[in-house]
């Protein structure tokens, strides 16, 4: 059932506000022909007299902007572009969650061991390599749940990054990003996912904040 359709010859336009659940709502509105307005709640100024406040009131107010044509409005990523976007953050969220891992048990052994070992000397542990700390069975207990982790989360990030490059090219604007130091092939894509359409950045200012 639409609910919207009975109300189609005279809509100008919907207004949907950003919120985190936006995108099957506004991917549907735009698949069935609606001209839809990205609305940033952070840019909507509510009016100062305003008493009381629901969701009603809020669409009242946002179908009143929309009729003024002064909308703020925020840009609609390409619903065709999303899957990827969301494989990266996710393997984003696996790279800090493997970090987090790293550094516990960096402060495990410099504390009880006065060992001081790079992130890189960590990466390359395996559980039974944590048996170093022979004075508290509690503490190898602690490092191999870090150690397993880190790998457990590595196997994943792998396993993704190859989901990835086997679906998503760097775009030709986008190759300059690889003669950075530090940006390879993976962190070049996310960070050309996330831009999305750079023209929709007036300034450079704009794209740095």
């Amino acid at each position: 059932m639409n609910p919207v359709k009975p109300y189609r010859k005279g809509l100008a336009g919907i207004a949907v506000e950003s919120t985190f659940n936006w995108y099957w709502l506004v991917d549907g509105l735009m698949d069935n022909g609606y001209s839809v307005h990205f609305a940033n709640p952070s840019a909507i100024k509510q009016y100062e007299g305003l008493k009381h406040s629901d969701d009603e009131r809020e669409a009242f107010h946002l179908a009143h902007l929309l009729k003024l044509g002064i909308v703020p409005e925020g840009s609609i990523y390409p619903k065709e572009e999303g899957p990827v976007r969301n494989l990266l953050r996710k393997r984003l969220q696996r790279v800090r969650h493997r970090t987090s891992h790293s550094l516990s048990f960096k402060d495990l052994v410099s504390r009880n061991l006065g060992i001081q070992m790079s992130s890189n000397e960590i990466k390359g542990l395996k559980e039974e390599d944590v048996e170093v700390i022979r004075n508290e069975e509690h503490l190898v207990l602690a490092g191999r749940a870090n150690i397993a982790t880190m790998r457990f989360l590595k196997e994943r990030i792998t396993e993704i990054e190859k989901a990835v490059l086997k679906k998503a090219k760097l775009r030709k604007e986008y190759l300059k990003l690889l003669t950075v130091a530090g940006i390879g092939k993976i962190l070049a894509l996310t960070i050309m996912r996330e831009t999305g359409d750079i023209a929709r950045f007036p300034e450079v200012g704009n794209y740095v904040s």
